[in-house]
């Protein structure tokens, strides 16, 4: 009895363990996103970028420190003794203090604060299309899986039908001219399958280096090309992207900044204003004065810097506006690129396939028969394989164009 419960004891074990590695080792595209967000250096980059900004808004609003000369030092006499008695020692300390133009205060702080709006719709971007290259990376991976899995099942058929032609060979039943053609397909389909293996290794090195080797090494996804698509009609998305797109976001903030720079030119012109403390103490005097120090800018009035400015504002203004019209574009075309790509999905599924398939099964009827001859096979089986590797391409275009909206709009799974 003991032993049985031993015995059993290391069975829970052994199947937790496996649970467990399984639950490690498979990833949901969603879970494959998140990783990717938080281990890619260009994400971290991007955020930094946010820090250094709102340190920014911090230095804007600062306000100026005084500014302090001490002086000290004995007095030499020129005179004779009697006259001036005797040497002295005298300091003198001033003490400056400037005052802010608070027009000028007011948009350096502005200015300061929408970089940092510019700097989070540029970490937005960033990760937008870090997590639309990951989703499609994974449907990538996903797509040569399957067609790998598609030419393996092919080289399975041909050596199968290579090993019947080799019989009839040798009992005299057909031509070796039709072994050696069998031999041919064989090793096309091998090199043909030694290649959907190499390319669903090399997707699989993508994800990697866009997670910052964050998978495991076995890592599994939990999805299927053909995983359903659900996105708003096209109307909403256009509303959607104008006030989401992380691009037209940062243009808008800069277009805040530049602005806010105009009005900072603008009101540097203005006089400057110091405030002025000075003492002064020797043997036998002390003495406090007090007093304003302007700096009028009479002769030059800061006109280039103003035109600058101006001119800057115009250019992220027409960039903004351009942006904002191939943005749209950009959402026109990929959602006519997923509807395109649905229409193949079903006119694939709808028949096309199904036609093909039935064709082969005939046809290998037929060849295990006698009455059919191992090229109709081989035609039936080439349709075959064509009809799915366009379905499969179809799905794979269904999920990029999504991921591509999905990029436009900034829709991703948080951190």
């Amino acid at each position: 009895m003991q032993k049985f419960y031993i015995l059993l004891c290391l069975f829970f074990s052994f199947s937790s363990f496996v649970w467990a590695k399984e639950a490690v080792t498979q990833y949901s595209i969603e879970e494959i996103q998140r990783l990717g967000l938080e281990a890619n250096g260009l994400v971290h980059a991007a955020r930094s970028q946010v820090n250094i900004a709102e340190a920014g808004v911090v230095s804007a609003s600062a306000f100026p420190n005084p500014e302090v000369t001490f002086m000290a030092g004995p007095d030499t006499p020129r005179l004779p003794f009697e006259l001036t008695g005797p040497s002295s020692t005298q300091r003198h300390v001033t003490v400056t203090q400037p005052l802010e133009n608070p027009f000028f205060r007011s948009a350096r702080i502005g200015s300061a604060e929408a970089g940092v709006e510019a700097s989070r719709a540029n970490l937005d971007q960033v990760r937008a299309d870090l997590a639309a290259q990951l989703r499609i990376r994974a449907y990538e991976l996903l797509l040569r899986q399957k067609q790998a899995d598609m030419e393996s099942s092919i080289f399975d058929l041909m050596e199968e039908i290579q090993r019947r032609i080799k019989l009839s060979v040798e009992v005299g039943e057909s031509a070796r001219f039709e072994l050696i053609r069998a031999d041919t397909e064989v090793m096309t389909a091998a090199s043909r399958k030694e290649a959907a293996l190499l390319n669903a290794e090399r997707a699989r090195v993508a994800l990697f280096q866009l997670t910052a080797g964050r998978l495991q090494s076995d890592f599994e996804i939990i999805a299927s090309l053909n995983d359903p698509v659900q996105l708003p009609e096209l109307e909403e998305l256009h509303k959607q992207i104008i006030t989401t797109n992380p691009d037209i976001l940062r243009l808008e903030a800069e277009q805040d900044r530049a602005r806010l720079r105009i009005d900072q030119e603008r009101a540097s012109v203005l006089p400057s204003v110091n405030i002025l403390y000075s003492n002064y103490q020797d043997k036998q005097f002390t003495s406090n004065t007090a007093g304003l120090s302007v700096k009028v800018p009479l002769f030059y009035r800061r006109r280039g810097e103003i035109d600058s400015a101006i001119f800057d504002s115009a250019r992220v203004r027409d960039t903004l506006e351009y942006r904002r019209y191939e943005v749209n574009r950009l959402l026109e075309s990929a959602w006519q690129a997923m509807q395109i790509a649905k229409r193949r999905v079903e006119m694939y599924e709808g028949g096309i396939i199904q036609e093909a398939e039935s064709a082969l099964r005939v046809a290998e009827a037929a060849f295990r028969l006698g009455e059919r001859g191992f090229i109709e096979v081989l035609d039936t089986q080439r349709v075959l394989r064509g009809a799915r590797a366009e379905l499969l391409q179809a799905y794979f275009e269904l999920q990029s164009a999504a991921a591509e909206i999905d990029r436009l709009r900034a829709h991703y799974p948080k951190e």
